[in-house]
């Protein structure tokens, strides 16, 4: 498997996997999927009627390429990209053995994003999986959506980046982990406690309930694998079933 793409700004992801654990020191806060399966930037369509509507949704649905990938971990297929239907609302919540934890997805600003979370939702591909990273010292985020528990899993497919300019992460901002530029897959992080990061992942989600809950799995600590203030959760986080709900 390839290295992750590097940045300096944030540890990397890498969770423990045997002897190569030792090799892994400050790389970017990514998941570990092949670098060379990354999706293709977002590409503007070309419209082929006068009808502005039609021709926005015409470059949305061309901007939104869910690309075959490696690996393929509990694979559930590749998801459709529909504009109309992606731009529905809807929220989230994750039953965890720790508590519940809702967002609402911002569908508006990452459709494509928040078309696949729910894709992979509704096929129950979280269910079981549990929060294989928390961060307590520069980064303060709680990261899951690896059915491997490993940090290198992923779905079968790859996605372009969406809202990232001039993007933040208060707490409660729910984003994507990535392999570098759109290489988004399964793995996403909850923000527990405002945090610095360069706008290079995906925002797609506002915690609308639950953010005790993240704290409280803060306040439980880490087992510093992969450095001081980075590992596995102390308090177990194990995601049960997410539940979508429109609106």
């Amino acid at each position: 498997m390839s290295r992750p793409f590097l940045r300096k700004e944030a540890p990397q992801v890498l969770r423990r996997q045997g002897a190569l654990l030792a090799a892994v020191v400050l790389l970017p806060l990514v998941t570990a999927t092949q670098a060379g399966a990354a999706a293709p930037a977002p590409r503007a369509g070309a419209a082929t009627t006068a009808d502005p509507a039609a021709a926005a949704t015409t470059a949305q649905s061309a901007a939104c390429a869910y690309t075959p990938a490696v690996p393929a971990d509990n694979y559930k297929g590749i998801p459709d990209f529909d504009p109309v239907k992606a731009a529905r609302p809807f929220s989230a919540t994750l039953r965890t053995s720790q508590g519940a934890i809702t967002f609402k997805a911002l569908t508006d600003k990452a459709p494509c994003t928040t078309n696949s979370f729910r894709f992979l939702a509704e096929k129950r591909y979280f269910d079981g999986s549990h929060c294989h990273r928390l961060t307590t010292s520069r980064l303060y985020v709680l990261q899951c959506g690896d059915p491997t528990g490993t940090g290198s899993g992923g779905p079968g497919y790859s996605f372009p980046d969406e809202n990232l300019t001039g993007a933040t992460y208060p707490a409660g901002t729910v984003a994507m982990a990535n392999a570098g530029p759109n290489t988004n897959g399964s793995q996403f992080f909850f923000v527990w406690k405002d945090t610095k990061l360069s706008p290079a992942y995906t925002p797609f989600g506002r915690v609308t309930s639950g953010l005790d809950v993240l704290q409280k799995i803060a306040a439980g600590g880490e087992d510093d694998q992969n450095g001081p203030g980075d590992g596995y959760p102390t308090l177990p986080v194990n995601i049960k079933h997410v539940q979508i709900k429109k609106g």
